[in-house]
């Protein structure tokens, strides 16, 4: 047995962090849904900038919208969901088979929209309505300013896929304007079965402190956090207050683990899949750590319901220097300014390569 389907039988969703028109095209990603249990993706401004920069499989699709005047983000918006269309298709079995747990794709509002949770509100209903696929996630990020976006998305009848949390703290707050908006909608008789994930950044945790960390705790700080975060969420599943809104109906907002590609060359490429194997949660892999995993990855004992030693080696960070409270604000706040960035290179990058289209096309 691969160790994907190991930890697919395990209970954990494996879904692939990348979309390319190749991968459609090409019949791999439905390989890849055969032969390494992937039942879901998540896609991102980077995914779709390299695809459209390296690629000429988006050329055609650029020449005929820009025949209808489309330019910019509306561009974009119809390149991106004419992929997450394809791909919810081919995960809408599972998604039916599951009862709307599992077979999800993901699209994020546009960032610049990230400090106006009202605009944020219309994006997504807006991205939602067009894709017409009840198994695509609107990602929203977790911050301040976005949970009121997030709560009201979810009362709206938006499945949300909360993006660009990096704690415990930042993730119980984003569970609690799931719950919010859940219960906004049993007291307004609305069907409360609306899902959504929290998606908790891993690596980055290891990158920002890397030659600071204890001696002996090299790239051990994400996976402390993971385990920090999934005590949390454990717990949370048994409290009174979400066995209330269970009862109604409503369905457990699952942990999602994102930014588990390795970034530090001296560790296992799969460093992030192997240490955060558990039931009922997500992790949402690069393509080259899916096949490194699939290839010679290991699979551990699940992660203890109550952390397992994560407040021992938090403690170790703390006596060393590392504010691990401190540092996830930060590391959200540049995390924030990543997606900007991302998504203004990606704009420029459809600019650049409608007017070689269009170039070409007078040739």
């Amino acid at each position: 047995m691969k160790p994907t389907e190991q930890l697919h039988h395990m209970g954990q969703s494996l879904w692939l962090d990348n979309i390319t028109r190749g991968l459609l095209t090409s019949g791999t990603l439905e390989r890849y849904i055969r032969e390494l249990s992937i039942t879901g993706l998540t896609s991102n401004p980077s995914i779709f900038d390299h695809a459209i920069r390296d690629t000429a499989f988006y050329d055609e699709a650029i020449r005929g919208k820009m025949q209808a005047a489309l330019t910019g983000e509306k561009l974009f918006f119809e390149l991106a969901l004419e992929d997450l269309t394809r791909a919810a298709d081919l995960f809408r079995p599972i998604h039916d088979a599951t009862n709307g747990v599992d077979g999800w794709v993901s699209l994020e509002v546009s960032p610049l929209l990230a400090d106006e949770p009202v605009k944020t509100l219309a994006a997504a209903k807006q991205l939602f309505a067009s894709a017409n696929r009840p198994n695509l996630f609107i990602k929203i990020p977790g911050t301040a300013k976005g949970l009121s976006a997030i709560e009201d998305a979810i009362f709206a009848g938006i499945p949300v896929n909360v993006t660009l949390l990096f704690s415990r703290d930042q993730y119980l707050r984003a569970a609690g304007a799931y719950m919010r908006g859940i219960a906004r909608r049993i007291e307004a008789k609305l069907n409360p079965a609306v899902h959504s994930v929290a998606s908790i950044f891993i690596s980055r945790w290891d990158k920002s402190i890397a030659g600071k960390e204890p001696d002996g705790l090299r790239d051990c700080l994400g996976i402390a956090v993971a385990k920090q975060a999934y005590k949390a969420y454990r717990d949370l599943l048994m409290s009174p207050q979400w066995l209330q809104l269970a009862a109604e109906g409503a369905f457990a907002q699952r942990l999602l683990w994102a930014s588990t590609g390795t970034k530090d060359p001296r560790a296992s490429d799969t460093l992030y899949i192997g240490g955060l194997a558990a039931p009922d949660t997500v992790n949402t892999m690069p393509e080259a750590i899916l096949l490194a995993f699939a290839d010679h990855g290991q699979v551990p004992n699940a992660i203890p319901v109550d952390g397992g030693d994560c407040e021992i080696v938090l403690d170790r960070f703390a006596r060393g220097g590392i504010d691990a409270a401190k540092l996830a604000e930060q590391l959200q706040y540049e995390g924030a300014e990543a997606f900007v960035k991302s998504w203004n290179d990606l704009l420029i990058c459809i600019e650049s390569k409608a007017h070689a289209v269009h170039a070409g096309a007078g040739d």
